[in-house]
C-alpha cells in the first residue's frame, strides 16, 4: 500500500515498530517537505516487504562499494525520479534513513546519503567508516547525516 507522507501532520503510520518512531516519523516529514518545495513532488513510500526490488538495488550499492550490510529491519521504500535524478529511499526500524542519490546524466554527482534519527546510536556498520554532522530540522529535532560518492554503474530500479 502506498502511502503520501504529510509534513504538515507527522505521522508515524509504517514506522510504529521503530523504537524512533515519531523522529524517525519527523526525518521522513523532513524529506517529504523537502521534494514538495523543490520540486513540487509529492513524496511517497511503500512497506518494504512489497518491494524487494528497491531493496536489492541499495543492498548491491552498498556491498559493492563500501562492504556494507545494514543490519536494522527495512520499513519502508521508495524511489522516483525528479528532473534528471533517480532517489531511491529506504526507512529502517532502528530509525535510519537511506537514500541513493543517482543522476542519470551525470556519474559524477552520485551519491549514498545516511540520516539518523534523533534518539538512535550510530549503526554498528557505519561507526568506524563515516563521521556524521548534525543539523536542526523543525519536523525532526537532531539530524546526523554523513554520506559517500557512488563510482560504479548500477540500473535504477524503475521509478514512481
Amino acid at each position: 500500500m502506498t502511502y503520501t507522507v504529510d509534513f504538515t501532520n507527522v505521522s508515524t503510520t509504517g514506522l510504529t515498530s521503530s523504537p524512533v518512531a515519531g523522529a524517525l516519523a519527523g526525518l521522513r516529514a523532513n524529506e517529504s517537505r523537502y521534494f514538495m518545495n523543490k520540486y513540487g513532488h509529492a513524496f511517497t513510500v511503500t512497506s518494504a516487504v512489497e518491494n524487494q526490488e528497491i531493496l536489492t538495488y541499495v543492498a548491491t550499492i552498498l556491498r559493492k562499494e563500501r562492504g556494507i550490510t545494514v543490519a536494522a529491519k527495512p520499513l519502508e521504500v521508495s524511489c522516483f525520479q525528479v528532473e534528471d535524478i533517480v532517489w531511491t529511499y529506504v526507512f529502517y526500524e532502528d530509525g535510519l534513513a537511506l537514500n541513493v542519490l543517482y543522476t542519470l546524466d551525470n556519474p559524477n554527482k552520485r551519491a549514498v546519503g545516511f540520516k539518523l534519527s534523533e534518539g538512535m546510536s550510530i549503526p554498528k556498520e557505519l561507526e568506524h567508516t563515516f563521521k556524521f554532522a548534525r543539523q536542526k530540522s523543525k519536523l525532526a529535532g537532531i539530524i546526523r547525516g554523513s554520506y559517500f560518492v557512488i563510482k560504479g554503474e548500477y540500473p535504477t530500479p524503475a521509478a514512481t
